[in-house]
């Protein structure tokens, strides 16, 4: 079981939590090509190592926040609210 840090509540097991895909993904404009719409939905970094993803607390506050993971082994570097910057933990392997 993961242990999830929510910045608003504080740890709390995994169960709680519902995962929201890869953070820090900005919406394009209204007025963009098919591919370019195509590319927001549905291509993602997919990532080995530290990435950056959305949880929400679904369980408790449910609220979003963002969260930084190293997809080799599910170890979490940092939680951090929507809107704030990124924090670096470089590749933390």
């Amino acid at each position: 079981m993961l242990l999830i840090d929510c910045p608003y509540c504080g740890p709390r097991a995994e169960i709680e939590f519902a995962y929201g895909g890869e953070a820090h993904i900005a919406r394009p404009a209204a007025d963009v090509s098919e591919e370019e719409w195509e590319a927001f939905l549905y291509l993602r970094d997919n990532t080995k190592g530290v990435l950056a993803e959305r949880w929400r607390h679904a369980h408790g506050c449910g609220r979003f926040f963002n969260a930084l993971r190293d997809t080799r082994t599910d170890r979490f570097h940092a939680f951090y609210e929507i809107g704030t910057p990124r924090p670096d933990v470089g590749d933390a392997a």
